[in-house]
């Protein structure tokens, strides 16, 4: 299986141990990271899944990513626009688009608890959903 990676850059300090998290539990279920793409912030991780997704040597795509709750609600507004987005984007391309973002409503102490916990359950959401597809398949 090959998969590819959407990493936030926005609280870099926190995702790119999500990235790496994500990269061991692929290696480690005999799957290959193909594609590494940065997204600036969570909600520009969709447009870059999209892309991946249409690529014939990407079966499934992880997003990474943390939104930390702020002074406002907009930590609730990019989270949930996010997973909608991702949710088309895997409908549209027949392929999936796990949701590895952490958030909304958590502070930086949550965020970096939910590490580990978040990418290892995307990568396993996407093998997973590749993995039924492929069964299901006409």
């Amino acid at each position: 299986m090959k998969i590819a990676l959407v990493v936030s850059e926005f609280n870099r300090e926190i995702t790119s141990r999500m990235e790496s998290v994500a990269k061991e539990k692929v290696s480690a279920a005999g799957a290959q990271v193909v594609e590494i793409a940065r997204a600036a912030g969570a909600f520009d991780a969709p447009l870059l899944a999209d892309t991946l997704l249409a690529r014939p040597d990407v079966d499934a795509v992880v997003v990474l990513g943390a939104v930390i709750r702020g002074r406002t609600r907009h930590d609730e507004v990019i989270a949930h626009a996010v997973a909608g987005a991702l949710l088309r984007v895997s409908v549209k391309r027949g392929k999936p688009a796990a949701l590895g973002i952490s958030g909304p409503g958590m502070d930086e102490r949550q965020a970096y608890a939910r590490i580990r916990p978040v990418a290892e359950r995307a990568v396993d959401a996407a093998m997973g959903a590749h993995h039924e597809l492929e069964r299901i398949k006409v």
